[in-house]
């Protein structure tokens, strides 16, 4: 019995499959470790939600912002990042955020790339500002950044404290200042 020409289609494409996997390298945590360094860090409280009423309630979640320096000499793309926020006392995460941020428009080798910035899901929760002043060890979390690329575990790239200042204003009361109501409002006519 003779093979078929679909076999013999079958057999080429796992030979040029299987080329193509062993001439794709899956970096290591040390590669990617040296490949890109995370500069000009911020981070800071972002308020995921506010409202006066019924219930004062606002949520507040930590945010980290920076830039990726590519370290290799070639172009840097297809990047995921992770950041994992914890309360300095606690072993689990407050919360995350992955991005794949490096996509379309890659990374020069030594350029920084467009500034990344990862929010929390999760938050901390008071009835106002005024809350987060009084009880400031709230606020006291680390942010942990990880990359991921080309199919790699995911590399510890670094860790920050996460700083108390908090990007939110609450609304102000609206006063009519100088305006004196002299009369009683006019009742609705039938």
């Amino acid at each position: 019995m003779r093979p078929s020409a679909p076999f013999f289609i079958r057999i080429a494409s796992l030979a040029v499959l299987a080329g193509l996997t062993l001439g794709c390298k899956t970096p290591t945590i040390e590669k990617i470790q040296a490949s890109i360094e995370i500069v000009d860090v911020k981070t800071q409280w972002v308020a995921k939600e506010y409202r006066q009423w019924p219930e004062p309630k606002l949520v507040l979640v930590p945010q980290v912002r920076f830039k990726v320096k590519n370290l290799t000499t070639e172009p840097l793309r297809y990047v995921n990042f992770n950041a994992i926020f914890k309360h300095k006392l606690d072993k689990e995460n407050l919360g995350d955020n992955f991005l794949a941020a490096i996509r379309k428009d890659p990374v020069p080798p030594g350029g920084l790339s467009p500034e990344i910035i990862l929010t929390s899901n999760f938050g901390v929760e008071g009835r106002n500002l005024a809350h987060f002043k009084v009880f400031p060890q709230q606020l006291e979390y680390d942010v942990l950044i990880y990359a991921q690329f080309k199919g790699s575990r995911h590399a510890l790239l670094g860790d920050w404290k996460v700083s108390g200042t908090i990007d939110f204003k609450e609304d102000e009361a609206v006063h009519q200042e100088g305006k004196v109501i002299d009369k009683a409002p006019e009742t609705p006519v039938k």
